[in-house]
Formats: structure tokens, C-alpha cells, sequence
């Protein structure tokens, strides 16, 4: 399945200034910088930007913030997934009206549906959408998961395009691929490569703040048959990866950025700072690729 959001999609971190409030100005250098580093879309108030901190008229004050910055130049996605469905149609119908490509929308977390809610509620979502919806698919975080059966079903529904699928599973992806042609993108950045030879759209990334440029020329290798000098980035990678989530996301990505010079503050409780030992481990990786 094609879509216009590009391949390499970056969940950007949400800047703050020191008193915690967002900083759109810093919002919009970062949204550029990002775009011309390897992004070929943004998601804007996803996981990696602390959305559960932030207000809807944040949100929406950001949504139109990046869509002025580079909706010319890429694809913006909204994330207005919340716990409750009509809370979820309602902000993705105003994203809508900010000039958002699409929404991300998260499995509802906390109230853990069985899986016939969650298909419920992505098909309300989707009747009530003027925007491409894209399934967020984490249950690590959310506590519940669709399977590649369900997800089969909802790749059907109308305005349904694709799912970023951070379920790590392999042999769940291979099942999906098979079952289903919903467009599919890689929800952890250590998936990008799996989920690109399955003949997948890409991944909605976080290392990209960092290494943007370095994931889409993995992919292209891949849309070109290079396979293994693919793969040899991905191995490159796979470290940083892993150091980016050596505590929970965004405090490593945010603590990478800041270390770059590209000021994006702190965060917002119940989130915390890095520590000094995991500053270290981000910052190591960092040095290893030659990027500080």
C-alpha cells in the first residue's frame, strides 16, 4: 500500500523552555532541521513528544506550528489518540482543520478493551475522520495489542492506511504481512530493517532525530536490492538503538538532542531528566558515530 508520508517519519520530541512550556519557535527550527536531516514526515505529539503531558490546544497550537514550518516539504501526522473515542474524534477532526496529512492513533491504554473495543473504536475513529488514520500499535506501553488478524479487519475500514506496529514480535509481523496488505511501519527503530524487506512503508523513528539521514539510506539500499549494505547499517545502528532506550522514551532522545546543541529543554513530570550514567551511555554512541 502507498502513502504519502514518506519512509523515514520521525516522532519529534516536543521542545520546552524552562519554564516547561512548549516552545513552538524552538518547535518549528526543530521540525526543519529535521526535514532537512533525512525526514520525510513528522509525527507531532506522539510518544516521543510527551503527549500525555501535553493539552489539546497545545497540540493543536503545534500541529499548526510544524505544518507551517514544512507541511510544504513533508508529511505532518497528527497523534490524537487518547483512552476515549469520542475525545479521539473529536482533536483528530480539529488536526483536520489545522491542515494535518493524517493521525496517528494509539490502541486506547489504561482501560485495556478486549480486542473487540479496540476494533470498535478504530472503526468510529475512522467513520468520524476526514483525515488517513494510522494504528498505533503498542502494547508495551498501552497493555493491549491487535492482533494480526484484527489488524486485518481494520486494514479493510476505509480512511484505515496503515499501522505503526511497535509490537516486536517477529513472527506477529510476518503473520500480518501475510494476512493483510494494511500499510505497515516499523514502530521501533530496531524493526526498521525487518519491516522494510517485508515489503513495508518504513518507520515512524526515533534515532532519526540523530541519524536521519543514515536510516534513509538504509532504506534506499533496500528499495534498490542492496541488501547487505543494508544490513550493515542496520548492525551500525542496532547500538544506538539500543542506547536510546536505555531508560524510557523520550529522556534519551531528548538527552541526544541537547548534546547535538539542538535545545530542545527538559521534560515534563512525571517524566525526569537523564541521569549522569545514562547521559553517558547516549552520549558514548554518539561519539562512536562520530557525530559529536
Amino acid at each position: 500500500m502507498e502513502t504519502s508520508f514518506g519512509t523515514i517519519i520521525t516522532a519529534m520530541v516536543t521542545p520546552f523552555d524552562d519554564e516547561l512550556a512548549v516552545d513552538y519557535g524552538r518547535l518549528a527550527e526543530l521540525a526543519v532541521w529535521l526535514v532537512e536531516h533525512g525526514s520525510d514526515g513528522l509525527v507531532v505529539a506522539g510518544t516521543t513528544g510527551e503527549s500525555p503531558t501535553l493539552t489539546d490546544d497545545e497540540k493543536l497550537a503545534m500541529f499548526r506550528t510544524v505544518i507551517e514550518a514544512v507541511g510544504d516539504r513533508a508529511g505532518v501526522i497528527a497523534g490524537t489518540g487518547t483512552y476515549d473515542t469520542r475525545h479521539t474524534i473529536a482533536l483528530t477532526q480539529k488536526a483536520a482543520e489545522c491542515g494535518a496529512d493524517a493521525a496517528l492513533v494509539v490502541t486506547p491504554y489504561y482501560n485495556k478493551p478486549p480486542e473487540r473495543g479496540l476494533i470498535e473504536h478504530f472503526k468510529a475513529v475512522a467513520a468520524a475522520s476526514p483525515l488517513p488514520v494510522i494504528i498505533y500499535n503498542i502494547p508495551g506501553r498501552s497493555g493491549v495489542n491487535l492482533s494480526a488478524d484484527a489488524l486485518a479487519v481494520l486494514g479493510e475500514v476505509e480512511r484505515i492506511v496503515a499501522v505503526k506496529q511497535a509490537n516486536p514480535d517477529r513472527d506477529d509481523l510476518a503473520r500480518l504481512v501475510e494476512r493483510s496488505d494494511i500499510g505497515i511501519y516499523a514502530g521501533n527503530d530496531d524493526m526498521l530493517l525487518d519491516v522494510l524487506r517485508a515489503g513495508g512503508l518504513g518507520g515512524i523513528c526515533v534515532a532519526s532525530h540523530v541519524v536521519g539521514p543514515r536510516m534513509a539510506e538504509m532504506a534506499a539500499h533496500v528499495r534498490e536490492g542492496r541488501l547487505a549494505e543494508a544490513a550493515a547499517i542496520d548492525a551500525e545502528l542496532q547500538p544506538l538503538y539500543a542506547a536510546l532506550f536505555v531508560t524510557t522514551n523520550p529522556i534519551p532522545i531528548k538527552a541526544a538532542v541537547n548534546l547535538l546543541g539542538i535545545d530542545v529543554g527538559g521534560l515534563r513530570l512525571p517524566l525526569v531528566a537523564a541521569t549522569d550514567e545514562e547521559r553517558a551511555v547516549v552520549r558514548g554512541q554518539l561519539e562512536r558515530l562520530e557525530l559529536l
